[in-house]
């Protein structure tokens, strides 16, 4: 594929900003499979998805913005509903766990707020 010339400096931070959104995406996943309990695994895939997904855009932001040879803003919207599901998905999740919990009368269930 014969695509525009990139500048190297450009395709660095493109790389670099890819793969940094990449290893917080893993780290995650990774917090996902390894914490024991619900508490502790709703955190780290939402802290990790949310900032890595945040960089591999502004990646994408930066690649397409020198491709195309103006700014291209249109991936803001796909930062901007991920900044507003996955918290908010997180809350209700917790909050649903931890009413399940104190109504089964569950030891470890959260305190009543």
């Amino acid at each position: 594929m014969n695509g525009p010339d990139l500048p190297a400096w450009a395709a660095w931070i493109v790389v670099a900003l890819a793969l940094t959104g990449a290893g917080f995406s893993l780290t995650g996943a990774l917090g996902l499979i390894r914490l024991k309990t619900f508490y502790e695994r709703v955190h780290a895939p939402t802290l990790g998805a949310t900032l890595g997904a945040f960089l591999i855009l502004a990646g994408s932001m930066l690649l397409l913005s020198l491709v195309e040879g103006h700014l291209v803003l249109r991936d803001v919207l796909i930062g901007l509903f991920i900044t507003l599901t996955t918290p908010v998905t997180m809350l209700l999740l917790a909050r649903a766990a931890a009413h399940r919990d104190r109504t089964e009368k569950k030891p470890n269930a959260p305190p009543e707020p």
